[in-house]
């Protein structure tokens, strides 16, 4: 019995030197590049950064909603690509901003935390040493 609301199913041939695309007549497909190269494309870094943050503000509003709020939500996600101490392999350090406007830091902080409980991509990271969230003011 298949109980999935949604699936993709997602190709990369090429590394990080070509392309990657979604399976389907609308599939996305982005060109994709090395970070550490000026050649044009996106990278695993802003895709991670793009799919957490997109899932995380669309997680806060779907707890504001539930709270009968229509309060806006903003998602800042900061991904760098950072080499091991030991100088073999990397790794990414994320930085989340989450801001909801008109409640105050200690509110907001509690959806935002709510939210990082519940959002799909969030669980994928639980416990992760090198993600911060924070909760800020919401700036215009």
């Amino acid at each position: 019995m298949e109980d999935y609301l949604f699936e993709a199913t997602v190709h990369n041939n090429d590394g990080v030197d070509g392309t990657a695309y979604v399976e389907g007549d609308n599939g996305l497909s982005v060109t994709v590049s090395s970070p550490t190269s000026d050649k044009p494309g996106t990278n695993p870094e802003e895709l991670f950064g793009l799919s957490l943050a997109t899932c995380l503000n669309a997680t806060i509003q779907a707890l504001l909603k539930a709270r009968g709020l229509d309060n806006k939500s903003r998602v800042t996600a900061k991904v760098q690509l950072r080499r091991e101490d030991g100088g073999v392999g990397y790794y990414f350090q994320v930085y989340i901003f989450a801001a909801i406007e008109g409640l105050d830091l200690n509110r907001a902080n509690d959806i935002v935390q709510s939210a990082d409980k519940r959002c799909p991509v969030a669980k994928l990271t639980q416990n992760a040493s090198t993600i911060e969230l924070e909760t800020v003011p919401y700036e215009a």
